[in-house]
């Protein structure tokens, strides 16, 4: 047998590579925490009327359910209402992803066809606050912080801000979406959607120099463009909630 030359390789013998490879660093398995925003929708009775109202809104703003997470809160819908069988497959129909329900026992007769989303582990919801001692129930503190964001807005970006207020100092672009746990405020031009209160602030409001906005929530109160007062579109201008309506007013 001759030896190899210089040009040669020799290979390594199974044992030598099942050794190499036995010796060689285990792959990590790295794994991160991020947190994502869940709408809660709480349909009442009766089911068909609610869903006639659902169509109004996504005709209204037909990407605002788009890619959302949503809770399903089922504390205010009768076990017996006719709607509450085919309920969840019709807003399946409609794009609206339902990823937990909560407030409805699922060994109930009209879930038998459902295909019921498995709840998740270890949630907790925003700014929770603690109970008063004092017999009077006291409104929750305001959350702690403020987000400001120096920079537009771009259409097709979402912030998120459950701790408290959002302030923009630029503009917020069609197609954008601003949410926060208390008030909005947007030195620039609105034009995008803005969902201020989202813990559960009916006091929240939404402030922009110039309003233009497709969509305005507070505390779970919607309205689009077509509500708003035309007077006020353009103009510096405010929204807040009186009792269970959304309503523009003037920025003094």
């Amino acid at each position: 047998m001759t030896a190899p030359t210089a040009s040669q390789s020799i290979p390594p013998s199974s044992d030598a590579a099942s050794s190499s490879a036995s010796t060689a660093a285990p792959l990590r398995i790295r794994a991160g925490g991020r947190s994502f925003l869940a709408l809660v929708l709480t349909p009442e009775a009766p089911l068909d009327g609610w869903l006639i109202a659902l169509d109004r809104q996504i005709e209204r703003s037909a990407g605002f359910f788009a890619g959302k997470p949503i809770i399903l809160d089922l504390s205010l819908a009768p076990a017996d209402d006719p709607g509450l069988p085919s309920f969840l497959p019709a807003l399946q129909e409609r794009g609206v992803r339902v990823i937990g329900i909560e407030g409805a026992d699922r060994s109930g007769s009209a879930f038998a066809e459902w295909d019921w989303p498995e709840g998740f582990i270890g949630g907790r919801d925003s700014a929770a606050a603690d109970v008063p001692d004092e017999a009077e129930e006291q409104p929750p503190a305001l959350p702690p912080g403020a987000l400001v964001i120096e920079q537009p807005v771009r259409s097709g970006q979402q912030i998120v801000w459950p701790e408290g207020d959002v302030v923009i100092l630029g503009s917020v672009a069609s197609g954008a979406e601003i949410s926060a746990g208390g008030s909005i405020h947007v030195y620039g031009a609105l034009r995008g959607r803005a969902i201020a209160g989202i813990v559960g602030r009916p006091d929240a409001r939404v402030f922009a120099r110039v309003m233009q906005a497709e969509l305005l929530a507070i505390d779970g109160f919607y309205a689009v463009a077509d509500e708003f007062d035309p007077e006020l579109v353009g103009k510096p201008a405010q929204a807040l909630l009186e009792g269970e309506s959304l309503i523009l007013r003037p920025l003094p």
